[in-house]
């Protein structure tokens, strides 16, 4: 969480239930999203997923199409990364992101004419292994801000498959002001039913379960109705209305409300028979297995008290940010703060020069009041942080553990299970920066064997 977010959303009362119920601002929920129009140039980074990040296969000068292969990887944990434009490759370069990495990057000036690769076509999937191997072909990794490739995730060990049962689809988004996803919904709600049932045959799971909160009842009914429908299937898919309360969609918190099993930690989904896939990764597997394009658009949201016209769009990966503003009316007030993501848990934007990512799913521009952060204050040991805390840490020992540099304390309170969802920080009175300080600890903690 930005240290500008309690002056975005504003202050709350106690809370008396895990997570904080922070203002929707669903300010774009009713905007059919919009296909921007192709950029001059796109800036394709090298480093979109968790793991291993790509090397160009291009080189300056270089014809280049719509899903041509433009970067890839033979580590495991990685996925190639394809154009999402046709023209010519101007320039490889390297970005200084706002994670402050200096990563590899592939320019294209592009020509305008959107001519697909000639090699795009659907691929041949008659086993498991074909269907794996697709996936990774196609780019996909966690759409919904993680960026995990899915064909790892996709493909667990044998012991492991056999432990999973159930799929659960995310589709909580909630984040302030992002819909991109509930318009994933909307819009494409059969690609997602069918990307459901591709994957649960692939896991052999005996349920799918989608979780969307109550404060998105169209939603709600449009996937309810589908699921109810379909007899092809069987009656695997259930839609479970979860409550509006961040931070519903967290993956731990998230298998928690379906489910009723709780992650240990440390542990991973798989280690209690589920799997987690957002909406738009499962919508876009569906559509890659009937037409073989890969991933090279994202639907996004953007908005914000400094957005002239808030909107979600369909756009290229690697479109400048400020050209998509631009395509929202420009700037309406001097922007003070620039975030990829919600204000909880989205990451401050450095320059508006960067582009748009594979796992972006909004971009949130605020004005100087919006974006002011407030002074703290002494701890009045409230404990409200404790109460907020969706996976029952102590924030303020915490705090006192990073602020002397503590490792062993802060293992023992078990640091590392940290979410970093920032409700501690939201419901403070005191303003504490406390997930900043927790991100704090967590570095303590892995160098402290150094």
């Amino acid at each position: 969480m930005s240290s500008s977010s309690m002056g975005i959303l504003g202050k709350l009362g106690f809370v008396k239930n895990p997570g904080a119920p922070v203002p929707h601002r669903k300010h774009t929920k009713d905007m059919e999203t919009v296909e921007m129009p192709v950029p001059a140039s796109v800036t394709i980074l090298m480093s979109q997923h968790i793991g291993a990040p790509c090397t160009p296969t291009v080189k300056v000068g270089d014809q280049v199409y719509v899903g041509t292969v433009i970067g890839d990887s033979d580590k495991f944990v990685s996925a190639p990364i394809h154009s999402s434009v046709s023209g010519k490759v101007k320039k490889i370069d390297t970005v200084l992101t706002s994670n402050g990495a200096n990563t590899q990057c592939v320019i294209i000036e592009t020509d305008g004419e959107q001519t697909p690769d000639p090699s795009i076509q659907p691929p041949v999937v008659e086993n498991d292994a074909d269907l794996v191997k697709a996936i990774r072909a196609s780019g996909l990794v966690g759409l919904g801000g993680a960026g995990f490739p899915a064909h790892v995730k996709l493909n667990p060990a044998p012991d492991v498959k056999a432990n999973i049962d159930t799929l659960v689809i995310n589709g909580a988004e909630c984040e302030p002001y992002i819909t991109a996803d509930v318009r994933e919904i909307i819009e494409n709600s059969w690609d997602i039913m069918s990307g459901i049932y591709t994957v649960a045959e692939l896991l052999q799971v005996k349920q799918a379960i989608i979780g969307i909160e109550d404060n998105k009842p169209e939603a709600i009914k449009i996937m309810q109705d589908i699921a109810a429908k379909d007899d092809e299937h069987g009656d695997i898919v259930k839609v479970k209305v979860l409550p509006s309360r961040y931070p519903q969609g967290a993956e731990k918190v998230l298998i928690d409300q379906c489910t009723g099993r709780q992650v240990p930690p440390g542990k991973l989904p798989s280690d209690v028979g589920v799997v987690v896939m957002n909406v738009a990764s499962i919508a876009f597997l569906a559509r890659y297995l009937k037409t073989g394009m890969p991933l090279t658009h994202k639907r996004i949201t953007v908005d914000g008290s400094a957005v002239a016209e808030p909107k979600n769009i369909r756009v290229c990966i690697g479109t400048p940010i400020k050209d998509v503003i631009a395509f929202c009316g420009g700037y309406k007030e001097e922007p003070a703060k620039l975030l990829y993501g919600g204000p909880m848990m989205g990451t401050p934007i450095v320059s508006d020069e960067l582009p748009i990512l594979k796992n972006t799913n909004a971009i949130l521009a605020f004005n100087r009041q919006d974006a002011q952060s407030m002074e703290a204050t002494d701890c009045i040991r409230c404990g409200r942080c404790v109460n907020a805390c969706p996976m029952n840490l102590m924030p303020t020992m915490l705090e006192q553990y990073t602020e002397i540099k503590n490792a062993d304390g802060l293992k023992r309170l078990n640091v590392m299970a940290c979410m970093e969802c920032g409700c501690c920080s939201f419901v403070c009175p005191a303003n504490r920066k406390l997930v900043q300080s927790i991100r704090v600890g967590k570095g303590i903690v892995r160098n402290s064997g150094k």
